[in-house]
């Protein structure tokens, strides 16, 4: 009886593998079934998401620092030429538009196709930059969608950016990572009537959360904020200001921020765009909530819309406005039942839509018709 067709290979490359806040990246390519992942990095961060298994390019040495700096400068790498020499795959995938270009003329040389997914910044506010340095951001996105075999944009508005930099509209597919679904919710005492989880930067307006908090008064809602970022001191203090029940808590592991959204009434994801351009993806935090039954007040933002339906799974207003997220925080906190109704729409929204295990499949497909590999069954 002839043996079963090894699994293709497929190499996971993110330059800085890997930040804490990249949970997605390892979901996605952990739930992989028919292809076999392995993960190439340029340095290693230290985070919890780090693993002994992954191969990194370059250390702390002079030399590896001259030769990573070389990279940056030429898109050329003798050692990322070396280490997929070793690897063999049959496909390389990378996240993020600059790193696509970092590992694109390597991946070209060698023939191995390449599929680069743009999740954001990378095609937002990273090609805005003034200067020499946006125009260096742009020349270099062109070229390496030029050299990609597919670019995967996870929201139709990450799509519509990347095609306005250059990538061929056919080689573009919108493609939902999706998120792990967790069992149903049980019952769960609430501590927290307005959970927040993300990074403390401009782009996901926590600044208009607080305010929209103090617009409450007198009610004081019991707030929780998750995560750490530039803007942790100032939001603190406005805040303490305003006098709001407030629990700044910094960055917590997985288990630690589902624990809490189970203990959430209600998620808060204002995310706008920031003033140098920066805008979102699709927050992974938003599809993680949904899918506990925890119903999300968010904003008309980049791929938002596409998870969070208005007045059916959320509540969404304008960039900005904090006196509408006010007015659609107090009107979850004062309806329990619409409150449950949106959570478990929600919910049912995300299980259909951007359930982790159905997209990676769908992914599994692009690999195939990418590769030459045959299909999954």
């Amino acid at each position: 009886m002839p043996s079963a067709q090894p699994s293709p290979h497929v190499v996971i490359w993110r330059s800085h593998l890997l930040p804490g806040s990249e949970t997605f990246i390892r979901n996605q390519a952990d739930a992989l079934t028919t292809w076999r992942p392995s993960y190439l990095g340029a340095v290693r961060v230290p985070s919890a998401l780090s693993r002994d298994t992954d191969t990194v390019a370059y250390g702390s040495a002079r030399r590896d620092r001259r030769d990573l700096l070389a990279l940056k400068v030429s898109g050329r790498s003798p050692r990322l030429t070396h280490l997929l020499r070793q690897l063999r795959p049959a496909l390389v995938h990378a996240h993020f538009g600059g790193d696509g270009w970092l590992i694109s003329r390597t991946t070209a040389e060698l023939g191995i196709p390449l599929v680069i997914t743009v999740h954001g910044q990378d095609v937002t506010r990273q090609p805005a930059l003034p200067g020499l340095r946006g125009a260096r951001q742009r020349r270099n996105l062109r070229a390496a969608f030029d050299r990609a075999a597919l670019v995967v944009a996870v929201s139709g508005f990450i799509r519509d950016r990347a095609v306005s930099l250059g990538a061929d509209p056919a080689k573009v597919h919108v493609h939902h990572i999706g998120v792990p679904i967790p069992p149903p919710p049980a019952a769960t005492r609430r501590e927290w009537d307005v959970a927040f989880v993300g990074r403390l930067v401009a782009k996901k307006g926590v600044d208009d959360l607080v305010e929209a908090l103090g617009l409450l008064r007198p009610r004081r809602p019991r707030a929780l904020f998750i995560g750490d970022g530039p803007l942790a001191a100032p939001l603190r203090t406005r805040a303490a200001e305003l006098g709001l029940n407030a629990t700044f808590c910094g960055s917590q592991p997985p288990a630690v921020v589902r624990r809490h959204l189970a203990a959430a009434r209600l998620l808060a994801a204002p995310s706008r765009t920031a003033p140098d351009g920066d805008s979102e993806g699709l927050p992974t935090t938003i599809l993680e909530a949904a899918s506990a039954g925890l119903p999300v007040v968010a904003t008309y933002h980049s791929g938002i819309p596409e998870a969070v339906v208005h007045g059916t799974t959320g509540l969404l207003g304008a960039e900005g406005d904090r006196v509408a997220l006010a007015a659609n925080i107090g009107r979850l906190l004062d309806n329990d039942t619409l409150r449950e109704q949106l959570g478990q729409a929600g919910r049912r929204h995300v299980v259909e839509h951007f359930d982790l295990r159905r997209q990676t499949q769908r992914l599994e497909q692009l690999y195939a018709q990418v590769a030459g590999a045959p299909p999954p069954p």
